[in-house]
């Protein structure tokens, strides 16, 4: 008796893989966001103030 290699591969087999794929990829985005969202990045300490004088503001009707 010979033994016979199956290589094809079930339809319900390759559409599991595939979803398990997609979910581990929205997982590792997911924990990316979550990360990157707990760095705190430095403010300015001082107010940035600019004085716009009147001269270069044009008046349109």
């Amino acid at each position: 008796m010979q033994f016979q290699r199956n290589t094809s591969i079930d339809k319900s087999r390759s559409i599991v893989k595939i979803l398990i794929k997609v979910f581990l990829v929205f997982v590792f985005f997911g924990i990316c966001i979550v990360l990157v969202d707990k760095i705190e990045f430095p403010s300015p300490y001082k107010k940035i103030e600019k004085i716009v004088p009147n001269e270069n503001l044009k008046i349109i009707k």
